[in-house]
């Protein structure tokens, strides 16, 4: 299979739309097809600031194949720009062509272009499918481990508290 790979416009977010979908279930989790769209158009409005999505399709009927989302952050201990890969998934019929491989190199890419002097990832520790494909990469898998802190909605000053006079 021969791909493109493409950053998302708003009229690839619809096909993207069951990519998004297919990766959430794999991590079992049900984000609102509203949710993850606003998010698709958050990365369109702002690449520069935010980040962006990529898109592959597959070259000769244009069908969407896969998909990637970088976020752009900063690095403390390097003092250097960094690009987050925060997602990739290939649609299971494409798997095995070469284009995740494709995928993480024009993460890479965009990265370099946009300043970063590292592009980061991270995987659940039993996806040993997307092991296999990192480790054919030059990445060195890091000596951290990852925390998540749920926060729930913003706090509304406490009813205690008196207005001032």
């Amino acid at each position: 299979m021969s791909h493109t790979i493409e950053q998302v416009r708003e009229e690839d977010v619809e096909e993207l739309l069951p990519l998004m979908r297919g990766y959430c279930e794999f991590y079992a989790v049900a984000p609102t097809n509203e949710d993850l769209l606003a998010l698709s158009r958050a990365l369109i409005a702002d690449p520069v600031h935010d980040g962006l999505q990529l898109i592959a399709r597959d070259r000769d009927d244009r069908r969407a194949v896969g998909f990637a989302t970088i976020f752009w952050s900063w690095q403390t201990l390097d003092t250097g720009r960094v690009g987050v890969m925060n997602d990739l998934f290939v649609h299971p019929a494409a798997r095995g062509t070469g284009v995740a491989d494709d995928l993480i190199r024009a993460c890479a890419d965009r990265a370099r272009d946009h300043g970063a002097r590292t592009l980061v990832w991270e995987t659940a520790l039993d996806n040993h499918r997307a092991q296999k494909v990192y480790d054919r990469t030059p990445a060195v898998a890091g000596d951290w481990r990852i925390y998540e802190l749920a926060l729930g909605p913003a706090s509304t000053p406490s009813s205690s508290t008196q207005p001032e006079k």
